[in-house]
């Protein structure tokens, strides 16, 4: 099962992507891969050299008799290397670190994240339209091949 966080590719313009392996509590898996998580408000921070995904919402498992915090925050898995170099690019004004998606390899939960830079109100009205003249294009293409 794959969790999207679709509104983040339309939100930012994105950069670099990374896949971190998540420190998640044993009902935490079996929710997620039911499917019941939200990232639509979660973003990720870097704290004291370590990534952490914050306000990722993931629903209660419903089996489970111990104590269950929905938006905890969720240590991120990267290599040394990966996390100085999303440092050195957030530094610059403006960019940010998004999740974009969170799925299952190989029995483990993995989450990719991106460096973004936020995308204005015009900005996106324009890409709006640019996808909607692709689409536009390309029906006529079939319509002009057939």
């Amino acid at each position: 099962m794959v969790i999207d966080n679709r509104k983040a590719r339309f939100d930012y313009d994105l950069k670099d992507s990374f896949m971190a392996g998540m420190v998640l509590q044993g009902w935490e898996v079996k929710s997620m891969r039911a499917g019941h998580a939200n990232l639509r408000a979660a973003w990720v921070i870097i704290r004291d050299g370590e990534v952490w995904l914050e306000n990722c919402s993931v629903s209660r498992w419903k089996f489970s008799q111990e104590e269950q915090e929905e938006s905890r925050s969720r240590k991120l898995l990267l290599n040394q290397r990966e996390i100085k170099k999303l440092i050195r690019e957030t530094a610059e004004k403006g960019t940010t670190i998004v999740p974009l998606k969170i799925f299952s390899e190989r029995g483990y939960m993995k989450c990719e994240i991106a460096v973004a830079k936020g995308r204005k109100k015009h900005e996106k009205k324009q890409v709006l339209k640019a996808r909607d003249d692709e689409r536009r294009a390309k029906r006529i293409m079939k319509d002009f091949n057939a």
